[in-house]
């Protein structure tokens, strides 16, 4: 076979550093077209950007030649960049860790569905329930005392 091809889809979860409400509503439309580009710009595909005042969800399509660390450390590092430069906002910083959830493709357009919908999703549950869910539904192992450092 002379391509390679590969179909890595993932839903990306992470917070602002303590979950700190740093992303006003006005700001969050130009985070999230920010953080698409940093995506295009290395090569991945931001099917859906979406998020709240404190955290923020991607669903990323990764190449083969783009590790899902990679991937986070480069959106992270320049939208905080970018919220620091652009936004003035400062202290703002992003949690150390994510959560990385692979999905397929039959689940890409209810994923892109809840990203868009996250105001309506968080009037029922904060956050730290919502990412405690994503854990437990990806029957993913953690001990409760790290999870939020």
């Amino acid at each position: 076979m002379a391509h390679t091809y590969c179909s890595s889809l993932y839903h990306c979860v992470f917070s602002t550093r303590q979950r700190c409400r740093l992303i006003a509503p006005e700001r969050q439309e130009r985070l999230w077209a920010y953080m698409g580009g940093v995506a295009r710009k290395h090569e991945m595909k931001a099917l859906a950007v979406g998020g709240m005042e404190d955290h923020a969800h991607l669903l990323l399509s990764l190449p083969s030649s783009v590790a899902i660390a990679a991937a986070m450390r480069e959106i992270k590092s320049a939208s905080s960049h970018w919220m620091h430069e652009a936004c003035q906002v400062p202290g703002f910083e992003w949690q150390e860790g994510y959560g990385a959830f692979s999905i397929g493709l039959s689940q890409v357009e209810v994923t892109t569905a809840y990203i868009a919908r996250q105001q309506e999703h968080h009037r029922k549950r904060d956050f730290q329930a919502e990412f405690l869910a994503f854990l437990k539904e990806h029957r993913m192992e953690y001990d409760p005392r790290y999870v939020w450092g």
